[in-house]
């Protein structure tokens, strides 16, 4: 689901055909395990990580996928790893003393058991590129590239609290050239995972779930500080999982979590991926960036943020379309710190969500809970800066009681540049963004703010239960009429996809869906992306394109890419893929062209 900062510690319809791929033999695997040990397909060589087994993990059966299918590349075996050192099991008996006896997991939101259950089990080996198969419909032309969905997927099962957003951010890629597939899944390999991978075991302390209670953060920052004086990991080489999501500009891919800097990554030409490494901009980004950046399809040029505990807790920043990073904007008007996921942009401003959730010093220290938590006596704001400016002199904060966004989808001018309009989904619950994500509502909402007279209106665009919402990515920062939303049922899990029709609203139409599509029982899938059929035909209609996912059928254990048509009345299938893997629920994802991976 979200991301947090460590800073803040009818023919193809699914309808009519669910994705309940036939098994390739009689047996049925439902996964409700912690954690599943999965071969990949039968190879007498492969680029598999092996990792040594650990004894507290469950062994179930592999799936029922193809044994047939094998990877395209194939190197050595990888050396066997020495046993750990005797400072290594040291530090471990000690964390196994925490974790039994000082913090042990008792809530189901940092319960591993509870956390890591069906989808959400994390897949214990990586894949080399492998080949797939095309099982309904074909693979437009214009889908020659790769769709790339990041996400959690922790190395190792942990030994204590765990909670969603604190897994090794882990790419599944699916390479598709001249309607065929191939589909590889790599860790993005950070600083933390390389040196957990390194030492055997966690090194370092989840931040969402390791710092709850000033007992339990007190006895896990003393024992990360006796690791880093050790020498066994240095924080300022970064502390993050690069699990949140993917950006291209600048001719680079980057693989994103906020509380780091981007990792840079490449796809080779079989489709597999490197990590290229972690990327400061010549020395001028610092600790961290959003895991949102906007980048501006007519400009080139990509808007981005950092956020932290001390001020200023918010700084504004942009690349050129070259990738150059321009000078920070550091904004100090917002006075306390917020939690800030995402922004949007428009032709002339950028726009900042300060909302009911932030640091919650008082109850990390004396309660049990999360270092992030909601302020119900807060009023929401939201903050108007020029997308060029030099300085904060200029930005405007306006109130907004009861508008709480994790994240934008989109934001425009009107009025000759007087008024701004974003569309955004508001959780009407915000209070369970860490703990309750199953009861989290959000309501998609277009929010007018008159820059003249001051006054914020808003209005409902649609009253279903929906997030992590896209567009035709050539409308970043122009007024767009079409929103591709997932529908949470509940969240994290995300039963199907709508599509809203933005101007409805202007007629005060309070639902503005046009289209809905389930993906069919026992299947869930994740953010739906956009692509674009034509995109260098200027007259082409912004629906013109197709919306691509992966979807899993917990009734087979088994998943697939689905590709809709985003013109059609009922957002119809145009192709189903199936995965030689299983690819667990995740966060984000980008589609990269294929021109754009030879700029790689």
């Amino acid at each position: 689901m979200y991301a947090f900062s460590s800073s803040f510690l009818s023919s193809f319809s699914l309808s009519n055909l669910p994705l309940t791929l036939p098994p390739s033999n009689s047996s049925v695997l439902r996964i409700s395990a912690v954690r599943i040990e999965e071969k990949p397909p039968t190879s007498t060589s492969t680029t598999t990580r092996t990792r040594t087994p650990q004894p507290s993990r469950r062994q179930i059966p592999s799936p029922p996928y193809p044994t047939k299918t094998k990877p395209i590349s194939t190197n050595p075996p990888p050396t066997p790893k020495p046993p750990p050192s005797l400072a290594v099991t040291i530090f471990n008996a000690f964390d196994d003393i925490i974790n039994t006896f000082i913090d042990p997991p008792t809530r189901p939101s940092v319960d591993p058991k509870h956390v890591l259950a069906d989808n959400f089990a994390p897949v214990v080996d990586e894949l080399p590129p492998t080949k797939c198969t095309v099982v309904s419909g074909g693979l437009p032309p214009c889908l020659d590239g790769a769709y790339i969905r990041n996400g959690p997927n922790p190395q190792f099962l942990p030994r204590g609290p765990y909670h969603l957003f604190d897994g090794d951010g882990m790419l599944h890629v699916i390479r598709i050239s001249d309607g065929g597939a191939t589909l590889c899944s790599r860790y993005v390999k950070t600083y933390k995972f390389t040196i957990e991978e390194k030492t055997g075991s966690p090194v370092l302390p989840n931040v969402f779930s390791g710092f709850n209670g000033l007992t339990a953060s007190a006895a896990r920052g003393a024992l990360s500080a006796v690791r880093t004086l050790t020498g066994m990991f240095d924080p300022s080489n970064g502390i993050g999982q690069a699990n949140t999501s993917l950006a291209f500009f600048g001719n680079s891919l980057y693989a994103l979590g906020e509380s780091d800097l981007p990792y840079a990554v490449k796809l080779t030409a079989d489709g597999d991926v490197v990590t290229l490494g972690r990327r400061d901009f010549e020395g001028k980004l610092f600790m961290s960036m959003t895991a949102h950046p906007k980048v501006d399809y007519e400009t080139g040029e990509t808007f981005a943020f950092r956020y932290g505990p001390v001020p200023p807790f918010l700084t504004f920043f942009r690349f050129d379309s070259e990738g150059r990073k321009e000078a920070d904007v550091p904004v100090f008007s917002m006075t306390t710190p917020s939690f800030l996921h995402d922004f949007a942009i428009t032709r002339k401003y950028a726009v900042f969500a300060e909302i009911q959730l932030g640091m919650n010093p008082m109850e990390m220290i004396f309660g049990s809970g999360s270092p992030v938590g909601a302020n119900s006596s807060k009023i929401p704001r939201l903050g108007v800066i020029p997308r060029y400016a030099k300085d904060e002199s200029e930005m405007r904060w306006f109130e907004v009681p009861g508008f709480n966004i994790i994240h934008a989808i989109n934001a425009w001018d009107e009025d000759g540049g007087d008024t701004v309009v974003m569309v955004a989904p508001n959780i009407l619950s915000v209070e369970h963004t860490l703990e309750r994500m199953d009861l989290i509502h959000a309501s998609v909402e277009r929010v007018r703010i008159d820059l003249k007279t001051g006054f914020v209106s808003r209005h409902p665009v649609a009253s279903r239960n929906l997030d992590f919402a896209v567009i035709n990515p050539k409308y970043v920062g122009k007024k767009n009429r079409y929103v591709y939303a997932a529908i949470g049922d509940p969240m994290p899990k995300i039963s199907g996809v709508v599509k809203l029709d933005v101007s409805i609203s202007e007629s005060d139409r309070c639902d503005c869906t046009v289209a809905t599509r389930i993906f069919g029982p026992g299947c869930y899938g994740g953010e739906p992306f956009f692509v674009v059929k034509e995109p260098n035909n200027p007259k082409a209609e912004e629906d013109d394109g197709y919306l691509v996912t992966y979807v899993h059928n917990e009734n087979t254990g088994e998943s697939s890419f689905l590709v809709m048509d985003a013109k059609s009345p009922n957002l119809e299938t145009v192709a189903v893929v199936k995965l030689p893997r299983r690819v667990p629920y995740g966060f984000h994802g980008l589609f990269v062209t294929e021109t754009d991976l030879k700029k790689l």
